[in-house]
């Protein structure tokens, strides 16, 4: 089947159809290392899937050891979070087509000339830049909370998070024999911001939560957000030869 008809989209008008509890962060953790398994480098997708993996298992240490001030709400804004990545592959499987936040990074995944930094910046950007924010309304609507009741979960989310892009520069950025495409690939990357994109993922979750009465309003600001979150994976993926 070809790739033309569009993932259905959760919207800040829905939640996840799942119960309060819902699954534990190491059920998606699971979902991730079968996804491991089953890809095959080079794969950019596979890429960004690894580096999500190790901080989806250190998320569940933490839930588990009691970390989060409240361990409920972490592991449901944990669990409600990976399913937004987890449901866009399993229906990009089956011959949908993904939201603009990611369809850049399954049309290059397996590009040879974008870097593995590259490939795994551009998942962190659709993931956080789009996915995050709607993660948080859906989860306030299944705990009956608002946002700023989750606001310190989301803050200890967002260290773990920290550990990824760390991750990620320190163990993907091309080395001395690849100075020539290192320099501009530096400060391609260098002009993306974990920390900015979290500060503006909480601001759209704010605003998404305060328009839940307004769908039409909502579901216009949530495609503005996908088509504007995918822009700037375009240019990250951009290829070096």
């Amino acid at each position: 089947m070809a790739q033309t008809e569009q993932l259905p989209r959760r919207t800040a008008q829905e939640g996840p159809g799942r119960s309060g509890t819902g699954p534990q962060v190491d059920t998606v953790a699971r979902r991730m290392r079968a996804l491991h398994a089953r890809w095959s480098a080079p794969d950019g997708l596979a890429v960004f899937n690894g580096v999500y993996l190790t901080v989806t298992e250190e998320l569940a240490r933490r839930v588990a050891d009691g970390w989060f001030p409240d361990r409920r709400a972490a592991g449901a804004l944990g669990v409600v979070f990976a399913e937004h990545y987890l449901d866009v592959v399993e229906a990009a499987s089956e011959g949908l087509r993904p939201p603009a936040c990611w369809r850049p990074l399954f049309q290059f995944r397996r590009h040879p000339g974008v870097r593995p930094v590259q490939f795994a910046l551009a998942g962190i950007n659709a993931h956080i830049g789009h996915d995050l924010p709607l993660a948080v309304v859906e989860t306030c609507r299944v705990l009956g909370c608002r946002p700023a009741e989750l606001e310190d979960e989301f803050e200890r989310v967002g260290e773990v998070l920290v550990l990824l892009e760390e991750r990620v520069r320190e163990e993907l950025m091309p080395g001395p024999d690849l100075l020539q495409i290192a320099d501009p690939l530096t400060h391609l990357v260098g002009t993306w911001s974990l920390e900015r994109a979290r500060q503006a993922a909480w601001s759209a979750a704010r605003l998404l939560w305060e328009l839940r009465e307004l769908p039409e309003l909502a579901d216009e600001f949530t495609d503005r957000l996908d088509s504007g979150v995918g822009l700037v994976g375009r240019c990250l993926l951009t290829p070096w030869r």
